[in-house]
């Protein structure tokens, strides 16, 4: 009996089925000749006389099969864009440049790290740099440079208060510094375009520098002053990169920073009737950013070829 009742549930599910798919068939025929009209037109294979026939030029195909592509394809390799063809300084071109730089520093009772308090300190630092350079190359140009450097500043008074806990403290003032230098260097630039109408170029520069100078130093005021004065040289390679941006055609404005290089220093302590009273000699090397070394200038092509 059990499985009669199954056999006849069988029976009735696979005709609902098949009733049920027989009415999605017709239903599926009937929206199909409804819609056939309207977007017939748009699926209708064109005719042999519709078809225009496409050109294709074989000597094109044959150039692009041995690799040479006439236009930008992607590829894995590097593209080499060439940006050390810009010319930025022509060969044949003379230069005549100034470079200068100024700095003050001041404070008047001032505070620092909690620990330094009443400080009165001024601070002033002049350097002036003329040179001239002749491009020997394209991109490439030797020059030589003076210097004029003054340093001066004044300590008034500085107090050290290490805190309630801690008996001890001092306080000093009363101090000056004057230094005088002059300089002469010999320099090699490199130029390199960033675009190619030459406007805008960095620059790499390596220069040789020797420096000599005077140092004074005075402590206390009126009648009871001392001073010590010092012979100062100095030797210096340095790498000098910046940025030049040409501002008329032939005016261009330059900004070169110190990054390091190799130093050697020779301090002579002499008293005021000239005699030594000892020296002090201190070479290192030593690559960092120095900001103090920040030179803006200003630079005349006197022959420029971009007019041509």
């Amino acid at each position: 009996m059990k499985r009669l009742l199954l056999f006849a549930v069988a029976v009735v599910f696979t005709m609902t089925h098949a009733q049920a798919q027989d009415n999605i068939e017709a239903r599926a025929e009937r929206v199909m000749e409804i819609l056939n009209p309207i977007f017939g037109e748009l699926y209708a294979e064109p005719s042999a006389d519709e078809v225009e026939p496409i050109a294709v030029d074989m000597q094109e195909v044959e150039h692009t099969k041995r690799g040479n592509f006439s236009r930008f394809l992607p590829s894995t390799k590097r593209i080499d864009r060439n940006i050390h063809l810009n010319k930025f300084v022509y060969r044949g071109e003379w230069m005549l440049g100034l470079a200068a730089s100024y700095g003050t520093l001041s404070a008047d009772n001032s505070d620092l790290l909690l620990l330094l308090e009443d400080i009165n300190v001024g601070f002033k630092r002049t350097t002036v740099h003329p040179f001239v350079a002749y491009a020997y190359g394209d991109n490439k140009a030797v020059g030589m440079r003076v210097g004029y450097e003054m340093i001066s500043g004044s300590l008034d008074n500085v107090a050290l208060n290490l805190g309630s806990d801690v008996d001890m403290s001092f306080s000093l003032g009363g101090l000056a510094l004057e230094n005088e230098s002059l300089s002469f260097s010999l320099f090699h630039r490199d130029y390199m375009g960033l675009d190619r109408r030459g406007i805008v170029g960095v620059i790499y520069e390596m220069e040789l520098l020797v420096k000599s100078g005077t140092s004074i130093i005075t402590s206390g005021v009126g009648e009871g002053a001392t001073a010590s004065k010092s012979n100062n040289f100095t030797a210096k390679l340095n790498i000098n990169p910046g940025l030049a941006v040409y501002v008329f055609p032939e005016v261009c404005v330059t900004a070169t920073v110190g990054i390091g290089g190799i130093s050697y220093n020779s301090i002579r302590q002499v008293d005021a009737a000239g005699a030594e009273l000892g020296q002090r000699q201190r070479s290192y090397m030593r690559f960092k950013v120095n900001i103090a070394d920040i030179q803006i200038g200003i630079v005349a092509h006197l022959w420029n070829k971009k007019k041509n």
